[in-house]
C-alpha cells in the first residue's frame, strides 16, 4: 500500500469515531428519556390498576408518561392533584 492510502484510512477512522463521539451524547439522553417514559408508563399503569378500586385514574398517554418518568412520585402525585383541580 502506498503511504497516501494509508494516511487516507486513517483519516477517515479518525473522522468516524469523532462523528461517534458527537453522536453518542444525544443517543444517550434520547435513550434515557424513552426509558424514563416506559418507567412512567408502568408507573401509571400500577397506580390506575390500584386506583381502579378506589375510582381513582390517569390517562396514559405520552405526557403523563414522560412527567412521571422524569419525576417519579412526585410526578405521579403532581398530575394526581392536576387531575383533582381540574385543569388536566
Amino acid at each position: 500500500m502506498d503511504q497516501p492510502y494509508i494516511l487516507a484510512i486513517v483519516l477517515v477512522a479518525l473522522a468516524v469515531l469523532l462523528i461517534i463521539q458527537l453522536l453518542k451524547a444525544p443517543i444517550k439522553l434520547a435513550f434515557k428519556l424513552l426509558l424514563n417514559a416506559l418507567s412512567g408508563l408502568v408507573v401509571l399503569m400500577i397506580v390506575n390498576f390500584i386506583g381502579a378500586n378506589f375510582d381513582i385514574r390517569l390517562a396514559i398517554n405520552w405526557v403523563n408518561c414522560i412527567v412521571a418518568g422524569i419525576f417519579g412520585i412526585p410526578g405521579v402525585a403532581f398530575l394526581f392533584i392536576l387531575q383533582w383541580a381540574g385543569i388536566i
